[in-house]
């Protein structure tokens, strides 16, 4: 009797330290008072409307620095790569007329209360309609040399196919024009520089062109060309409208293959076919690992050597070995679309949302760590984003095909380094 007395005794006095211990400490993961999930801990009012980041105003300058372009301002802007904070490559299809917003005005034919534009909803679609930069063609599935999918508007008047590439310093003044390649690109896409590569080599890829074009790092020649120009396939030298890159710290590439392709590639530091892997899947739902629908961004750990592929046409994102072995799959939320991905020197992996103008940070496996990013043409809005790119500063570069510009985040004082876009790995060169 007494032994089931103290065994009683024993529970008791073990549910009242429990109770006490579990009132004296947070829950696992439970935020300070005062600190919450904000961007900058402890903030009063507000909201992430930009996370961690204040948007810097009026960067790069309008294209009307340039003479001759005082009627003229960005095109869609597809790339952008930060080299460093006073050298930003900006990569666009061209130049738009410079459009100002209309005036509010009531289209009761349409509904008796509604008037356009609506407030902070953009008015132009720099890729769409009539005031959208050339060529057609841009949509998965579309074939570039189809003469119905050509371009209808009238150049030198809708548009001018100057200026494709250019590089801005860090107060926005152009201070590059690559406009010698100008009639050698058809589609510009994104742009890189191999942060393993201290010759510095800038890479682009064209997917109308169906290749890939390496330059050397003053952009005064062309020194390689990967796949057949204008000609598209699905085998050791061809491509299918690529659309990004991404590197291992050995400089092997892997390519991903693309609006119309199925597959991503594996190339060698050379440039040299070694690999692909990827079939062609039923959209928008497939599950199948391995089969893909618009291959339309791709990243690289440079230490667990896994390659992140965002299978925009399936929502979700596929992990592989650097050989293609199949890892894991994460579904995206509807009606997600994800355009791009990075991955930094924290090996945060981030995917920039078009659909829902989000900036979405996952860790390695895929949890949800952090979000931010709103619908707009406005300062810090974002539309239609397609590329990013971060500099030694940890300034944000985010391209707006739709939004036709460049826009450049800089760090909030304050801002809580977990939800920062990681810095580069700038293994060879920083």
């Amino acid at each position: 009797m007494r032994r089931i007395g103290v065994t009683l005794l024993a529970i008791a006095l073990g549910v009242l330290i429990g109770f006490f211990l579990a009132n004296r400490r947070p829950v696992l993961g439970q935020a300070r008072p005062g600190a919450g999930f904000a961007a900058v801990p402890g903030e009063i009012g507000g909201w992430d409307l930009t996370g961690p980041y204040d948007v810097v105003k009026d960067w790069p300058k309008p294209l009307s620095q340039l003479p001759g372009h005082e009627k003229w301002t960005w095109g869609s802007v597809e790339g952008v790569f930060a080299e460093s904070p006073n050298r930003v490559f900006i990569f666009q299809r061209g130049e738009l007329p410079a459009m100002a917003r209309p005036m509010t005005r009531a289209i009761p034919e349409i509904g008796p209360s509604l008037s356009f534009p609506v407030g902070q909803v953009p008015f132009r679609n720099a890729s769409q309609g009539p005031a959208s930069s050339p060529p057609g063609a841009g949509g998965p599935g579309a074939d570039p040399s189809d003469p119905a999918q050509a371009w209808k508007g009238r150049m030198g008047v809708d548009a001018r196919w100057e200026h494709l590439l250019v590089v801005v310093d860090a107060s926005g003044n152009i201070t590059e024009q690559w406009t010698q390649w100008d009639s050698l690109f058809k589609r510009p896409h994104s742009i890189y520089i191999n942060p393993y590569d201290p010759d510095k080599y800038v890479w682009v890829v064209d997917d109308h062109n169906h290749v890939l074009f390496k330059f050397t790092h003053d952009g005064k020649q062309l020194v390689q060309t990967i796949g057949t120009k204008g000609e598209a396939g699905e085998d050791d030298k061809h491509f299918n409208r690529p659309t990004y890159i991404a590197w291992l710290p050995d400089s092997t590439m892997f390519v991903s293959d693309g609006y119309n392709g199925h597959r991503v590639v594996k190339l060698d530091k050379n440039g040299k076919f070694l690999m692909a892997w990827g079939e062609k899947g039923n959209p928008p739902n497939e599950t199948r690992p391995g089969y893909f629908n618009v291959v339309h961004g791709i990243a690289a750990d440079p230490v667990s050597r896994r390659i992140y592929v965002s299978d925009r046409g399936n929502r979700r994102m596929q992990v592989f070995d650097e050989n293609g072995k199949f890892i894991q799959q994460w579904p995206f939320a509807q009606p997600s679309s994800v355009n791009c991905l990075y991955i930094g020197a924290d090996r945060k992996v981030w995917a920039f949302e078009d659909t829902t103008a989000k900036v979405v940070e996952y860790d390695s496996d895929g949890h949800l760590l952090y979000a931010w990013g709103a619908l707009g043409d406005y300062p810090g809005a974002l539309f239609n984003m397609h590329g990013a790119s971060v500099d030694q500063e940890g300034n944000l570069y985010v391209a707006e095909v739709a939004g036709g510009r460049v826009q450049k985040f800089h760090p909030r004082p304050g801002a809580n380094p977990e939800y920062l876009v990681s810095k580069p790995v700038y293994a060879a060169w920083k």
